[in-house]
């Protein structure tokens, strides 16, 4: 591995972070607030303004000074031709400029505040065309906002993205999207009020913008390391990062600007293996390789490092430390991990065991603000050995209801148990004390104490929490138990819906995967259908059948055999088979048998997810 020294890199209390964040400052987004075209309020830059007092008792110190500095905004020069909006979202949108106009590096969550970024360059660098687009990543705070930076209608420009980016990025929110939207309301606390007793960001910045999603389809894709593309007269040199922070990831470097964009792979915190709203687990062993094969590749040539969050690393040797630092904490992680779970260690046993060595702790970049340790060392568990830890005593154990039910009954009825909690909330054991409560709440939902109190010990959690995600899981937890909803989406029709863009850019065959997860399978055990979509517009036919309660398909060149005998045979295009799973029957559509009883049939037996389902209550 490449050698970095670590011990020169200062002391835990410097203000380098500061002095970075401020650096290239140009001007900041007056008025700060961004808003659609009907008024609906996407962004409010000042609503974490408060950051700049002292800490309260109410907040981590560290979390708290890792809010101040997220929450600076505007636009700011990273060097000579590379500039950033940062503050303006979740993430920083980069601004590279080229011969005839500029490229865009991550357009942000939604297309309002990529707009308001955009223009925000414009008005100080000049009205440049968008010459080129570049997703690191395929996480939708790094493409959602590509129509702000890109409207329908914009003259064609080079779409860049790693190898396997579009079913990443279309596969994600169609699998498990309601599910993970209700957990994010959780994890970035977006119901919380913000303030020193509510929200105070979440590590990798405040918040996630309230806006509309969009997508624009990448054309060049990057597929191996040490691929170049010139787009607008800038060399790229590309480094491929898959199973890292994402299944589809790339960092890449600016020789001219002796720049290296390290996409989400090094940031200033502790990244999550696996983040609370839920995703496929990250591979921290390839992660720490990707950040040394960064430093071979890029070391020695790069002057200024920048990222898809926080601010901007400038120096060699200060990079080089970044980056090693990185490595380092990936790669303990995982091996310390692996070499205690050999031991006979549990995920939670060598969670509490598992320390960082000193030359990592003593770093701000490597605190766990978004991603935990605790967290990590269990998700790096996972993925080698999965949820049981081989006792046969958890192998079968009841639901969470059914087991507080018991807990309850055999600590002498629910007010006994909250009168136990309540004694190790007292006695400072506020985990048990939630454990208890828990068990409570679960038990009687309805008991007004055990929720009051069990919302107590969340709040005292959050408050001492240096992890910002942490935060907003236990204060939104709080929220509810107290009786405030915190919905998923406010408006299923508003800026915050599905991105059509995205919608569109799903293949035929996840437009039937998104079906077969809607299967009720009990009430569907005892039919039988097979149904047979040709799509004029692929020339191909996707064969249907449905048995046991599965729904299942497979798809064949040209139109329908002979031999097929479906129950049904539509011939329709993409388009209206959108519009037909989307709950309307499309007009123009032809058909071969009975197309009400055996598409009804079908559509009946599809349930609908609960996009708020609960979460701190059964």
């Amino acid at each position: 591995m490449t050698t970095v020294p670590l011990d020169d890199a200062g002391p835990v209390d410097d203000h380098e972070d500061f002095a970075d964040a401020d650096r290239g400052f140009i001007a900041s987004l007056d008025p700060p607030r961004i808003t659609t075209v009907d008024g609906w309020l996407v962004w409010d830059a000042d609503r974490h303004a408060f950051l700049a007092g002292n800490c309260p008792d109410t907040a981590d110190e560290g979390l708290w000074r890792q809010g101040r500095l997220v929450s600076r905004q505007g636009l700011y020069e990273v060097t000579d031709g590379i500039f950033q909006a940062r503050g303006l979202d979740l993430s920083n949108m980069t601004l590279i400029e080229g011969d005839h106009g500029v490229l865009v590096v991550d357009p942000l969550l939604s297309t309002e505040t990529a707009a308001a970024a955009l223009e925000l360059y414009r008005k100080h660098r000049g009205d440049r065309p968008v010459t080129g687009l570049i997703y690191t990543h395929a996480h939708a705070d790094h493409f959602g906002g590509a129509r702000g930076v890109l409207p329908s209608g914009h003259p064609p420009v080079p779409v860049l993205a790693p190898a396997g980016f579009r079913d990443s990025a279309v596969g994600e929110q169609l699998y498990t999207g309601p599910a993970m939207a209700r957990r994010a309301v959780y994890m970035y606390g977006t119901q919380l009020p913000a303030g020193p007793d509510g929200q105070i960001g979440c590590g990798l910045g405040t918040l996630p913008s309230a806006g509309t999603r969009s997508f624009v389809p990448p054309t060049v894709d990057i597929t191996r390391t040490g691929q170049e593309e010139i787009v607008d007269g800038v060399r790229l040199v590309f480094q491929l990062t898959p199973g890292a922070d994402a299944p589809a990831a790339m960092n890449f470097a600016a020789p001219t600007h002796r720049a290296l964009c390290t996409a989400e792979n090094a940031v200033h915190t502790m990244h999550s293996v696996l983040t609370l709203r839920g995703a496929v687990v990250r591979d921290t062993r390839r992660w720490a390789h990707y950040l040394n094969e960064a430093l071979a590749l890029f070391g020695a040539d790069t002057e200024v490092a920048f990222a898809s969050h926080h601010w901007p690393t400038w120096g060699n040797a200060r990079i080089r430390r970044l980056l090693a630092g990185q490595r380092d904490l990936y790669a303990f992680l995982h091996d310390q991990t692996l070499r205690l779970l050999n031991e006979g260690r549990t995920g939670p046993e060598i969670a509490e065991e598992l320390r960082l060595p000193p030359g990592l702790a003593r770093l701000w970049a490597h605190h766990g603000y978004y991603g935990s340790l605790s967290h990590n060392v269990k998700a790096i568990y996972q993925r080698y050995l999965g949820w049981f830890d081989g006792n046969p005593a958890h192998l079968w154990e009841h639901p969470p209801t059914e087991q507080a039910r018991r807990y309850v009954e055999t600590l002498g009825g629910v007010e006994a148990t909250v009168d136990a909690g309540k004694r190790y909330a007292a006695a400072g054991d506020l985990r048990f004390a939630a454990t208890l409560l828990n068990h409570a709440v679960f038990a009687a939902p309805d008991n007004l104490r055990a929720r009051r109190e069990l919302a107590t010990v969340y709040e005292r959690l959050g408050h001492g929490c240096e992890n910002g995600t942490w935060r907003n899981y236990y204060l939104t937890g709080a929220m509810e138990l107290r009786g405030t909803r915190a919905a998923a989406r406010p408006d299923t029709t508003g800026p915050d819906a599905p991105a059509p863009d995205l919608v569109r850019a799903r293949s035929v065959d996840q437009l039937l995967d998104s079906l077969a997860i809607r299967v009720d399978g009990p009430r569907a055990w005892h039919k039988h259908l097979t149904l047979d979509l040709y799509l004029a517009d692929e020339d191909r036919t996707w064969h249907l059948t449905l048995s046991n309660g599965a729904l299942t398909h497979l798809s064949t060149p040209g139109t329908p055999t002979a031999d097929s005998r479906p129950d049904l045979t539509l011939t329709l295009t993409k388009p209206q088979l959108r519009e037909l799973l989307g709950g309307r029957v499309p007009t123009a559509v032809t058909h071969e048998g009975e197309p009400g009883a055996a598409l009804h049939e079908l559509l009946d037996l599809l349930s609908a997810p609960d996009p708020n389902f609960p979460i701190v209550t059964p």
